[in-house]
Order: structure tokens, then sequence, then C-alpha cells
């Protein structure tokens, strides 16, 4: 295996827990897959934060808007480390339900950068926005409380 390959070993089955578990409900998991030590940064679909105190409370703020989440697929286009800085980069495809309404695909394009903090993989930084051209995730998105 590549240094690549056991980086995405470590971080995508983590990632697609924490997104399964925040698209029910739960922001839990994403907490503990972010690291806490600043800088931290989130320029996401529905809103733009950074500091951990920031980040924490949007991900409580996406996990109360979010129910019945029924899929998640990360499909990686490019990946990469260098010493303790790795990236993912490609498209997020999801179903939940925003604001209670019913469940409806949500797709983004997303970069995720992690930083290695004590031997684990943290993420520091996400990039999200609409993939253009799929109607559903803007209707989702205007759902945001």
């Amino acid at each position: 295996m590549s240094e690549v390959d056991d980086f995405l070993s470590a971080v995508l089955p983590r990632q697609r827990d924490a997104d399964m578990a925040m698209l029910n409900g739960d922001s839990g998991p994403r907490k503990t897959l972010w690291s806490h030590k600043d800088p931290v940064t989130v320029l996401g679909a529905a809103k733009t934060v950074s500091g951990w105190s920031a980040v924490a409370n949007l991900f409580d703020w996406l996990a109360e808007n979010f129910s019945n989440g029924t899929s998640y697929a990360l499909d990686v286009s490019a990946a990469g480390i260098s010493a303790d800085l790795g990236y993912v980069v490609g498209l997020e495809h999801s179903k939940a339900s925003v604001g209670g309404e019913a469940p409806a695909p949500i797709a983004l394009r997303v970069t995720l950068i992690f930083r290695r903090e004590d031997g684990e993989w943290k993420e520091v930084h996400r990039h999200a926005d609409p993939i253009p051209g799929i109607p559903s995730t803007q209707d989702q998105l205007g759902r945001f409380k």
C-alpha cells in the first residue's frame, strides 16, 4: 500500500461514519473526527466559519437541521499527503431530510484537509459547494434555518 492509500484507509471510513451520523442528527462523530486546535475552518455550502468553537457550533446547527439520512458516498477525485498534511477532493452524494422535509439528494463538491496530530489524522478544513445543475441540492440548502 502507498502512503496515500494508508491515509485514505484511515480517513475515509471515519468520514463516512461521521457524515452518516450528521445526516441523522448527531454531530458527535464529526466533532471527534475534527481537530480542536486552531486553525480550523469550514467554507460550507450552508455557512462559513473559523475557529474550533464556531466550527463545533456549526456542526451542532447542521445536525439540528438534518434527519432521515439514508445514504452518503464520497467519490474521490484526488488525494495526497505531504508530511503531516493530507487532502481529499471529490464529490459527495447523500440523501437526507433538511428542516423536516422529505428526504432528497444533496450533491456537493468538497475539499477536505487533514492534519496529523499525535499520529492520528484530524480534519482541519472543509470546503463544500453545490454541484451545478442538481436542483434538489439548492432546494435542500434553502431549507436550513
